[in-house]
């Protein structure tokens, strides 16, 4: 398993409320200039905050919600320090709880919709496509 770290706050606060693509440029050029592999990601809609142990951050904070989350304790701890008002804090994966790290809920509900809709298609008759006789 996988230690990963992360800070969590609305969708809106992160990326409408915050200059925070600046940030993640800011941390990827730091990253290039050092030769690093990139070891954070944006999440919007984590899957992780679904977990049972983390029920309280979900509880915090507003949705839909996003995440950044790193296998680097020092780049999340720069993060919080960088924009204040998030959650912050810590999970294992993969594990029962939380299968895959960098899940997102956003892409279920797309599917979700997706089928919703090929549902209501389906339940639909469809008229036919046939041109209708020109009148003699």
């Amino acid at each position: 398993m996988t230690t990963y770290y992360y800070i969590a706050a609305s969708q809106r606060f992160l990326l409408e409320e915050e200059p925070f693509d600046e940030v993640l440029k800011e941390r990827d050029r730091h990253y290039q200039s050092q030769e690093k592999e990139i070891d954070f990601w944006l999440i919007k809609q984590p899957a992780f905050l679904a977990a049972p142990e983390l029920a309280d951050v979900q509880a915090k904070c507003p949705q839909p919600a996003a995440a950044v989350v790193s296998t680097d304790k020092t780049f999340v701890t720069w993060l919080k320090l960088r924009l204040e008002y998030v959650a912050i804090g810590e999970f294992e994966a993969p594990s029962a709880t939380i299968p895959d790290a960098l899940a997102s809920l956003e892409k279920l509900e797309q599917i979700e919709q997706i089928e919703q809709i090929e549902q209501t298609n389906q339940a639909e008759p469809v008229e036919s496509a046939e041109p209708a006789e020109p009148a003699k």
